[in-house]
């Protein structure tokens, strides 16, 4: 698989932008400072505006009495209300109003090193190409898709953990808090104190199919998921002829990067498709392990399988016994007219829960949705 590249100077100019706010509102921040706050942005790819902040926190500021003055430019610039920035509301840090941000520190002080032609010519390109079809883009367009592909959050819905959290209506009594409490009333626990499970996130595992009539989308998946948020806690599995888990390969790169390494690490790349072959060995070596128990599990394929569409019917079947939700991705069903008649799409498509395109950039809203559980 080709090396799509790097959308040259979008987080840059991004960060230089706010850099240039914070030396506005009195923080000495050097050129340098700068730079590593945009190489931990890209390292770590931020999808609330608490992890943001703790980027700007390891960079951008010397001592404790800078605190305030940062938290107060990151609720101007990057979420435009007076919420607490540590708040886990997304941060828009590629978006509109950063891109705004940005510019607008271009227009006051170009001295400061912000450049504003760079981010209006990716959101130039954003909007060309956010209706043209993954399978029509070349690497490098669908490469300067990649700033807003990391506004996007891949949300699942929440499950109850085993770890629990202070409620003070919670069902059950937390002793050690209450115990702790009583040493400062004389030992007698006056008051209990309560607790109730913490909510987490479910699992979001992808088994994206990279045979040759999938390969444009995969490449747009496999990029989607690097970049946005959430998605790099997902666990990725590719298909063609066989079963590759690429997890550790998508962790620690640039998405150019990430891309690459996934086209050396699945060897089947743009070669056949046996579906049901590869659910049949996810079933049975990390189904039945527990990865995909209480999961939202995500396939990304057109449903064109070699094999029996009985056979693919049952690993569906299994696939669905443990999951919480099984959403597909088929790019075909965003032409007019489209039904289910190939053997594999039609035997899969009763145990799926969500079936959507995601074929373009603007068809991706309907896969957040469906990951998230909404209609």
């Amino acid at each position: 698989m080709s090396d799509p590249g790097v959308p040259p100077g979008d987080l840059a100019g991004l960060a230089a932008g706010f850099a240039g706010e914070l030396r506005r509102a009195g923080l000495a921040v050097s050129p340098g400072q700068a730079e590593r706050f945009a190489g931990a942005v890209a390292l770590l790819a931020p999808g609330t505006r608490a992890e943001l902040r703790n980027c700007a926190l390891a960079t951008l500021v010397c001592g404790p009495g800078e605190i305030d003055v940062l938290d107060a430019v990151l609720r101007r610039v990057f979420a435009g209300s007076a919420a607490d920035p540590r708040a886990s509301r997304p941060a828009p840090v590629f978006g509109a109003t950063a891109a705004r941000t940005a510019a607008d520190g271009a227009a006051r002080g170009a001295g400061e090193g912000t450049r504003e032609l760079p981010v209006r010519a990716v959101a130039s390109a954003t909007d060309r190409l956010a209706t043209r079809d993954f399978a029509g883009l070349t690497p490098r367009e669908l490469a300067e898709l990649a700033t807003v592909m990391r506004t996007i959050v891949l949300s699942t819905p929440a499950r109850l953990s085993r770890r629990r959290r202070p409620s003070p209506h919670g069902g059950g009594i937390d002793l050690r808090a209450t115990l702790a409490a009583a040493r400062r009333t004389g030992g007698h626990p006056l008051r209990l104190r309560r607790s109730a499970p913490r909510p987490r996130p479910r699992r979001l595992v992808v088994l994206c199919d990279i045979s040759g009539s999938m390969e444009p989308y995969a490449r747009a998946m496999l990029q989607l998921l690097y970049c946005a948020a959430g998605g790099r806690r997902a666990e990725v599995f590719t298909f063609a002829t066989r079963l590759t888990r690429l997890t550790p390969v998508l962790r620690g790169a640039r998405p150019s990067a990430a891309l690459s390494r996934a086209g050396k690490a699945a060897k089947d790349w743009s070669g056949g498709t046996r579906i049901a072959d590869s659910l049949a060995e996810f079933n049975t070596r990390f189904g039945r392990a527990g990865l995909a128990r209480g999961a939202v599990v995500l396939i990304v394929s057109d449903g064109w399988d070699t094999g029996d569409p009985a056979d693919l019917g049952r690993q569906m079947a299994r696939l669905s016994r443990v999951t919480h939700r099984i959403v597909w991705v088929n790019p075909r069903t965003a032409t007019p007219g489209f039904r289910p008649l190939t053997g594999g799409m039609a035997a899969a498509w009763p145990y799926c829960d969500a079936v959507v395109s995601a074929h373009s950039l603007a068809a991706l809203g309907e896969l957040t949705a469906a990951l998230a559980g909404r209609p």
